[in-house]
């Protein structure tokens, strides 16, 4: 007889316990609005950390805070191109004598002076 009760309750997917005699945490809304101009809330609990940047729930862009500060600019570094990891090895009269050599090595091969 017990198993007949459960068949058909979907277990797991929906809880049965009601929203009674519970108290919920305090909460605060705040305003964000993304460069588009779309503009929302987001409930947060009050002891939480409001970050200054949240995800557009429209468009996906970064909305920032409404009355917040500016968020932190990170600082970005300038990629590394094949030239500077060659400056990082070698000096540039160390470079200047490998290319004095390898147009020497060039120039015999065609017969030249």
């Amino acid at each position: 007889m017990g198993d007949r009760m459960l068949r058909g309750s979907r277990l797991g997917a929906v809880s049965y316990e009601s929203d009674r005699n519970t108290e919920l945490a305090p909460r605060q809304t705040r305003d964000y609005v993304c460069p588009q101009g779309h503009r929302f809330e987001v409930p947060f609990a009050v002891e939480a950390e409001i970050p200054l940047t949240w995800e557009c729930r429209l468009d996906g862009s970064t909305a920032k805070l409404v009355d917040g500060e500016e968020p932190e600019t990170k600082k970005v570094k300038p990629p590394r191109t094949h030239w500077d990891m060659l400056l990082e090895r070698r000096s540039m009269e160390e470079l200047e004598d490998i290319l004095d050599e390898r147009l020497q090595e060039m120039r015999a091969r065609r017969g030249e002076r």
